[in-house]
């Protein structure tokens, strides 16, 4: 197939594009730099300049594909305190890929999240997202609106992805909590430290978009989680260990301050299943699990930041 991905030099997707290559596939890669153009190029995969605001230009490459991976979002626009119009933004450039491919029967896959699904329980494939006005609840009526496309002649389906999606590279939560703990001389967790966050390895989780493009049934909800839930005590015990520096609890009320940006969603409690996507698409992580990943001591080589 000619596979359409928005996203593609990022930290997902620079993963995603050689194993969709490497599966026989073409891809076409949305580029909004010259070095993202460059590294799409010697990756091997074709390149259109744009960004997710060019609605023509995401229409265009969608209808001239066969099949459409949209992975890009305006993380540092988020980041930055404006997480409503990273939302608002996605869901404009989502319609612009489902009009091009509105009765079409060709795959549509969207990189949804699971953090905050089902607070304080495994979440499944069947739990479905409360969506409202709010920032969070914009995305996840995005991802809503996709799974609907299946009545529109599209074969859509939403990836859900563990919050710490991790590996050599990479720049987000992990990345964060370990430079706090180096910036603050200690590795701290929030509370006692027994939330849980499910967690998958990027190159597991590049296979599974790889599947949902091939063969995900219309509709389908996929849980990106190679592990249920990693307690967050356990993580920072690891960074602490690797930094030597203390470990210790945060109060949840000074966690803001503590941890920044991050301090909102660390103490969040919650586990996801992945037993439905692995019967469905037969998708078997084989990567190293997050307390491994971070032992391995990548995540210390700089002093790393989020993004």
């Amino acid at each position: 197939m000619r596979i359409f991905v928005t996203g593609a030099s990022g930290w997902l997707g620079s993963a995603l594009v050689p194993e969709l290559l490497d599966g026989g596939h073409q891809v076409v890669g949305l580029a909004r730099s010259d070095a993202s153009a460059a590294a799409l190029t010697a990756a091997g995969a074709e390149v259109v300049r744009g960004t997710i605001d060019d609605l023509d230009v995401l229409g265009g490459a969608a209808a001239a594909s066969d099949g459409v991976v949209h992975l890009a979002f305006k993380h540092d626009l988020a980041f930055s305190g404006n997480f409503q119009g990273a939302a608002e933004a996605d869901r404009r450039a989502v319609d612009a890929l489902a009009d091009a491919l509105a009765g079409t029967d060709r795959p549509f896959v969207l990189a949804s999240g699971l953090i905050g699904l089902k607070p304080g329980q495994v979440s499944t494939e069947r739990d479905m997202p409360t969506a409202d006005d709010s920032p969070v609840g914009i995305r996840q009526a995005t991802a809503m609106a996709v799974l609907a496309l299946a009545s529109r002649g599209v074969r859509s389906s939403v990836v859900r992805l563990s919050p710490t999606c991790h590996g050599e590279g990479d720049n987000g939560f992990m990345a964060t909590l370990v430079a706090v703990a180096r910036a603050k001389g200690v590795s701290g967790y929030v509370g006692d430290g027994a939330n849980r966050w499910p967690a998958v390895h990027r190159l597991d989780a590049a296979r599974l978009f790889r599947l949902a493009v091939e063969k995900a049934p219309a509709a389908a909800v996929l849980h990106g989680a190679a592990e249920e839930g990693v307690a967050i005590r356990d993580v920072a015990e690891v960074i602490g260990r690797q930094l030597d520096v203390p470990v210790t609890s945060v109060a949840p009320e000074a966690a803001a301050e503590h941890f920044g940006w991050l301090g909102g969603v660390l103490g969040l409690d919650g586990p996801a299943s992945s037993v439905l996507t692995r019967e469905l698409l037969d998708w078997q992580p084989t990567h190293l699990g997050l307390l491994e990943d971070l032992d391995k001591g990548p995540y210390f080589h700089t002093a790393a930041t989020g993004s």
